[in-house]
């Protein structure tokens, strides 16, 4: 099984986005309270983030941090 984390990218705030939908969007797929990032199975962060791109705000970020989620590595020991 592929997986992908994704995770709050807090060099873009994005506060469209968070508050046209992203907030709730973020919220429906983390497992718990106060998580910056997920890890998903590849094919659910890929319809996550399509999602996530057809809300307003989601490319308003500076270019170092161009949306309010960002891809990020999985640790090698980190359980899957």
């Amino acid at each position: 099984m592929s997986m992908i984390k994704l995770a709050i990218d807090f060099d873009c705030p994005s506060p469209v986005w968070w508050e046209g939908g992203g907030r709730d969007l973020w919220e429906s797929v983390l497992e718990g309270f106060d998580n910056n990032d997920v890890l998903l199975d590849k094919s659910i962060a890929e319809s996550w983030l399509r999602a996530a791109a057809s809300l307003p705000g989601w490319a308003e970020g500076p270019e170092h941090a161009p949306h309010p989620i960002r891809l990020k590595e999985i640790d090698e020991d980190e359980e899957l």
